[in-house]
């Protein structure tokens, strides 16, 4: 009993110097020495909105004006070209329509009838952010989830209201999508991303207006799944880092080139995508990767004409500023980590004990498996519930002054019987009142209940010892 006192005392005071130790201010071991550069000030951006985000976590580094909502023009195509990889084949055929034919430039100018391969597409798509070829990439989608009439009839044949219903249906998925990644003010109305507005009626009968639109930091949130989450990320990446592409079609040859000039601007750019629209003004969203780290930058209304170069000085900026201040720091390693041996047994109300009116024990051990989905305690969530939330992160990117806090939680008093492996509690990982990690506390054994071969057993202990 005294052994078993000074065991749950001694873990409550390695919990409580636990937890005063990663309260305290982080080290970034792979920059020595050097200060915390101040974040870039809002008046030295050009753009309207802007972020710097994690990538790995969706966490948000750097944000002015991030949940703003505005328009998006032509980086609204990293979603229809995830979408258009994850749902059909490189190498399917498409028939063009009048109405994808009749898009206005930046456009491939294909043909109505004309036959193109999925793959040649979405390389026109990337590159040179071909409006038309955007349409019929997302008639071909749409027209799958039409009537069965619709989905029989040649896309050639398409009148332009029968084109506008199969767009509205990719538009469909991609609002869907866009909802599974946590997406809560982006709208999709148009797959290439001209400025469009449409009314959406309600369930009492009235309508409300919406715009193609997302915010800075919901656009980002969309890149980082394109390149690390989406099971075609692989392919995204081929076709928005190839530099050129040629192909040939319906007795024509076309060549495409990347517009993206990020790519040869900063040693590990990974991607990106440009826009502009009278409305969105110039807008951008890219990719860096640099010592494991990869960050996404988004800008949107990044100056009019004649300031092209905004958003790339706006870019190179932002990712210096992550470059130079945030390292990676894994929640395993030395002063992060919880310490198994820290966490104290809990009492069992009516367990088996080897000693007759002796209070019963469960020990409690950290399960290897991150809890999938957990929510964070505060409302400030950065990112992105996306595919069940970021708890199962192994570490984060923070500066050298940013602390990682632990929050140990678990039952009081457990009642038997008490199954091995039974979840008692959970410690949480929490960066800025964000939860971005959380492990559960399982007992180690089973305690049984006590029943009458128990308390015969005891009966006869003391029989027998009352005897001697």
């Amino acid at each position: 009993m005294k052994m078993r006192m000074k065991k749950i005392i001694g873990g409550f005071f390695c919990v409580c110097c636990l937890l005063f130790q990663t309260a305290a201010p982080v080290k970034a071991v792979n920059a020595p020495g050097q200060p915390v550069s101040d974040a870039p000030d809002e008046t030295s951006l050009f753009a309207t909105a802007a972020v710097l985000m994690d990538a790995d976590s969706g966490r948000v580094l750097y944000g002015k004006n991030e949940n703003a909502v505005m328009a998006m023009a032509s980086t609204t195509k990293i979603m229809t070209c995830i979408l258009i990889l994850e749902n059909a084949s490189l190498d399917e055929e498409l028939t063009v329509s009048a109405y994808a034919a009749g898009m206005p430039k930046v456009k491939l100018y294909i043909q109505r009838g004309e036959r193109y391969r999925i793959r040649d597409l979405l390389y026109s798509l990337m590159l040179e952010s071909h409006n038309d070829t955007a349409v019929a990439l997302a008639e071909h989608i749409g027209k799958k989830h039409l009537s069965a009439q619709l989905r029989s009839k040649d896309t050639a044949e398409y009148t332009q209201e029968e084109s506008r219903q199969a767009v509205a249906a990719f538009a469909a998925l991609m609002n869907e999508k866009a909802a599974s990644l946590g997406c809560e003010n982006t709208w999709f109305i148009t797959p290439n991303g001209l400025d469009a507005t449409e009314s959406i009626p309600l369930s009492d009968g009235s309508t409300v207006q919406r715009d193609h639109c997302t915010t800075a930091r919901e656009l980002a949130g969309i890149l980082a799944y394109c390149i690390g989450k989406s099971p075609e990320r692989q392919t995204f990446l081929d076709i928005t880092r190839a530099q050129n592409y040629s192909f040939s079609a319906n007795g024509r040859s076309f060549s495409c080139v990347n517009h993206n000039a990020f790519l040869n601007m900063m040693d590990g750019a990974l991607t990106g995508k440009t826009g502009f629209t009278n409305k969105a003004g110039y807008c951008y969203v890219g990719a860096l990767t640099r010592e494991g780290r990869t960050f996404v930058v988004a800008l949107l209304a990044c100056g009019w004409p004649n300031n092209k170069s905004y958003k790339w000085a706006d870019t190179r900026k932002l990712m210096e500023y992550g470059i130079e201040n945030y390292y990676y720091r894994s929640f395993e390693q030395m002063g992060t980590a919880f310490e198994e041996q820290c966490l104290p047994p809990i009492p069992v109300r009516g367990g088996q004990t080897a000693v007759f009116n002796d209070t019963a024990y469960a020990d409690v051990v950290i399960s290897e498996e991150p809890v999938p989905g957990k929510q964070p305690d505060a409302d400030a969530r950065s990112d992105d519930s996306q595919d069940g939330g970021v708890s199962g992160l192994d570490g984060l990117l923070l500066r050298p002054d940013e602390k990682i806090q632990i929050k140990y939680s678990a039952e009081k008093v457990l009642t038997a019987p008490v199954e091995r492996g039974t979840v008692v509690g959970s410690i949480d990982y929490i960066v800025d009142g964000i939860v971005y990690r959380s492990v559960n506390v399982v007992t180690k054994d089973s305690v049984a209940a006590i029943d009458l071969k128990w308390c015969a057993r005891q009966i006869w202990k003391r029989f027998i010892t009352f005897h001697e």
